[in-house]
């Protein structure tokens, strides 16, 4: 009886390898798919990001030209 409890000992290891193996080797899917998600939303807020940037650079562009346009206008009336 000794000689089967000690037989079980490397069948039990071997069961929780198998297990351990199996859990190992499962397939992974969702994990690619979320981080693919999660980089696409980052890039789309990069995206964002720009073209507020080149918008706001824009703005202050045209501002600045709008105000040279009245300088130039209050200095050629003589008006100080």
């Amino acid at each position: 009886m000794a000689a089967l409890v000690w037989l079980l000992i490397p069948v039990a290891a071997a069961v929780v390898a198998l297990l351990w193996g199996t859990w190992a080797a499962r397939n992974r899917k969702s994990g690619d798919i979320s981080e693919l998600a999660g980089y696409a939303r980052f890039r789309e807020a990069m995206e964002r990001r720009e073209a507020m940037e080149r918008r706001e650079a824009m703005e202050r562009r045209e501002a600045m030209e709008r105000r040279e346009a009245m300088e130039r206008q209050d200095s050629g009336t003589g008006v100080s």
